[in-house]
C-alpha cells in the first residue's frame, strides 16, 4: 500500500512540475498583445549629438579625445523620437558621392570650463573624420567662436540639413527613426 501511494505522489509530482511548459506552449502559439495604432517605421530628419571626454581646435582640426562609441540621435516635433548609433557607423555619412563629403554638416562644439563652471563654444563645418580607437578627428572649417580655456567634457550637435534621405546610410540600421508612439 505504501508503494502504491508513493508511486501515486510521484506521478502527482511529475504531472505538476510538466503544467507550466504545457502553459507556457499554448501562449507561446497566441498573437502576440498590440498596444495602440501599429504604425511602418519611417525615416525621419534627426540630429546627432557626439560627447567626449574633452576637445580641442586649431590648426584646421576639431579632436575628441574620449569620443563615446554611441551617438545620440533624436528628431524635434512632430516626430520627437530619438536612438542611438554606432560613433564608427555614424562616420559612414562621409563616404560617397551623395554624402557629408559632399555637403558637411554644421556643428556646435561646447565644452566645459573647469575652473569657472562656464561653457565655450564654437560653430564648425566638420569634414573627413578620422577615428582612431577613442580619438575623433575631423577636418573643420571655423565659423564662428573657439574653444580656448575649454578642459572639461565636450559636446557636438551636428545637424544632418542637406544630406538626402537616399544617403543616410546609419538610418538604416534602424537609428533614425519613427515608429508607433
Amino acid at each position: 500500500m505504501i508503494k502504491i501511494r508513493f508511486l501515486a505522489a510521484l506521478a502527482a509530482t511529475a504531472l505538476l512540475a510538466t503544467s507550466p511548459a504545457i502553459a507556457q506552449t499554448a501562449a507561446s502559439t497566441a498573437a502576440p498583445k498590440v498596444i495602440g495604432q501599429p504604425q511602418q517605421p519611417r525615416v525621419v530628419p534627426s540630429m546627432i549629438v557626439l560627447n567626449a571626454k574633452g576637445a580641442k581646435l586649431g590648426g584646421g582640426k576639431l579632436v575628441l579625445d574620449g569620443v563615446s562609441p554611441n551617438a545620440i540621435i533624436f528628431a524635434d516635433r512632430p516626430v520627437r523620437s530619438a536612438g542611438h548609433a554606432l560613433t564608427s557607423h555614424l562616420l559612414e555619412e562621409w563616404s560617397g558621392n551623395d554624402s557629408f563629403a559632399k555637403t558637411p554638416p554644421n556643428a556646435t562644439v561646447s565644452v566645459l570650463m573647469k575652473a569657472k563652471a562656464a561653457v565655450v563654444d564654437a560653430v564648425v563645418v566638420l569634414k573627413s573624420p578620422k577615428l582612431e580607437g577613442d580619438k575623433l578627428t575631423f577636418d573643420v572649417d571655423v565659423l564662428e567662436g573657439d574653444l580656448a580655456g575649454g578642459d572639461g567634457a565636450a559636446s557636438v550637435f551636428m545637424d544632418i540639413i542637406n544630406l538626402p534621405l537616399s544617403a543616410r546610410r546609419t538610418s538604416h540600421r534602424g537609428a533614425w527613426y519613427h515608429g508607433a508612439n
